[in-house]
């Protein structure tokens, strides 16, 4: 970590600028909520329109002056981290009122709206298919709106790590300031994105016929969301548009700057991507393991390829009943999930990066038993040097993600919920994927409900960036004399 780094950490965050950009931010949700207010409009869903406003305009009125309010360029690294966790707990407090329609209470609204911004897919909804239609398109907008959010903030995340940082941007960044870098960043991604989007669109519109599922499942697919507009999910479609679907959610577990590099440098790049050939290794392993588990009334290698696509790529569609599968099958799972896909996509999980460094980790270890004593070992990956700072953060990491896990499932095993059903629902959770084994319900005790909600916000903006937001020294303490 740099010098420049590490001052900026012994600051608290400076108001105003926190502020400025919550500012700005607001007005950027107030604009994308408006999109599920014009199709309940369309729709002549006139109650659900009313929700709407009622929460769009009080934003927009408080988010418009504090935008305007004047503030530095130059954030520090635990204020971006803030506004990566405000904006996603903000942005899903703004929508439980309009998604309340998910219950009878407005944690069941809340857990809907936070189950969408984080890409997650999990609801406590009894069914879906007697929603309004304002209702299910919010549900996948907000999936899909988050997820581009979430690859474009997750610079601020990554910037200090130094081989997650250079993988996302492919630049140096010394001289520029973080929101600088973002904004090159973000145009970049959002025109990946968005294209990406419409080849998802058209494909699942060709292969569904109805242009409301096929655009709902569609903006579910891209963000590895995997809310669907059927109780069965995609079982409810037929099993090519199911097939087509599920392919195109696994693309969303592509590095996004892999697509923008690829444009650039033609195929090779996908060649030569690290991430990539991991993301297919795995998921091929993860398929073959299902095939063999899955019982025979599920089984076929097509359906076994399908879940280890939504596993790996925690998109959470599935055409089978997560409660058919046995123990071994539901164990493959968690670890898929648990995993995820590649830094820079919508995927969840630790990522496929921070596993393939801790694998070099204990490459080098090995290699430094065997070695003369004075032998230098360095430790590389993709052709690039990996650092000390890089293995120990992955490192670091994979073990507070395991605590989250651990204290999170101690709870569900207190209220005398099944051990392996438990882990499976909160390591869910955590890799923002959406696949249950049937305890998320409207009847779930409501402290596990919350528990669940800050699992998948732990999971989507990472659980360094929670631990700054929690820390005092974050908002209490000496202040940058820079205004």
């Amino acid at each position: 970590m740099t010098t420049d780094r590490i001052e900026t950490m012994r600051y608290a965050v400076r108001w105003r600028v926190l502020l400025k950009y919550l500012g700005m931010l607001g007005v950027v949700l107030a604009a994308l909520d408006s999109v599920p207010l014009a199709v309940a409009v369309l729709f002549g869903e006139f109650q659900e329109a009313l929700r709407y406003t009622v929460v769009l305009l009080p934003l927009l009125v408080l988010a418009l002056p504090l935008a305007r309010m004047s503030a530095p360029e130059h954030l520090q690294l635990n204020e971006a981290l803030a506004v990566v966790v405000l904006v996603f707990v903000l942005g899903s407090l703004i929508m439980s009122y309009p998604l309340g329609a998910a219950g009878n209470s407005w944690l069941d609204g809340w857990f809907e709206a936070v189950s969408g911004i984080t890409t997650t897919g999990l609801s406590t909804a009894a069914s879906v298919e007697d929603k309004p239609r304002a209702f299910l398109f919010a549900r996948a907008w907000m999936q899909w709106y988050g997820g581009l959010g979430i690859v474009i903030l997750s610079l601020a995340l990554f910037m200090h790590n130094n081989m997650a940082g250079r993988r996302l941007m492919e630049t140096e960044t010394t001289g520029e300031t973080l929101v600088s870098t973002t904004r090159i960043y973000a145009r970049r991604i959002a025109v990946v994105y968005v294209l990406l989007t419409a080849c998802v669109v058209l494909g699942a519109w060709l292969a569904i016929g109805d242009g409301f599922v096929a655009l709902v499942h569609s903006l579910s697919a891209v963000s590895t969301g995997g809310f669907s507009t059927f109780d069965q999910n995609l079982a409810g479609l037929d099993s090519t548009a199911a097939s087509v679907l599920m392919g195109f959610s696994w693309l969303g577990a592509v590095s996004l700057p892999l697509y923008y590099r690829s444009g650039q440098e033609g195929p090779a790049a996908l060649v030569r991507d690290v991430e990539l050939r991991a993301l297919i290794v795995t998921t091929v392993m993860v398929s073959t393991v299902l095939y063999l588990w899955m019982p025979a009334a599920d089984g076929g290698w097509l359906n076994a390829l399908r879940m280890g696509m939504s596993s790996q790529s925690t998109t959470g569609f599935s055409t089978i009943a997560v409660t058919s599968l046995n123990d071994a099958a539901k164990l493959t799972l968690i670890g898929s999930m648990l995993v995820g896909g590649s830094v820079g996509s919508t995927a969840g999980g630790i990522k496929l990066l921070r596993l393939l460094l801790l694998l070099r980790l204990l490459q080098q270890f090995l290699a430094r038993a065997a070695a003369p004593r004075h032998a230098v070992i360095k430790a590389r990956l993709g052709g690039r040097l990996i650092g000390e700072e890089d293995m120990t953060r992955a490192a670091l990491l994979m073990l507070l993600v395991a605590v989250l896990i651990f204290l999170s499932w101690l709870a569900f095993l207190a209220y005398g919920y099944p051990a392996l059903d438990a882990l499976f629902e909160v390591v869910s959770a955590t890799g923002t994927v959406g696949l249950s084994t049937g305890i998320a319900r409207p009847e779930l005790e409501p402290v596990l409900k919350t528990i669940l909600c800050f699992d998948m916000l732990a999971g989507r903006v990472e659980i360094f960036a929670l631990l700054v937001v929690l820390c005092p020294k974050t908002w209490f303490g000496k202040r940058s004399e820079t205004l």
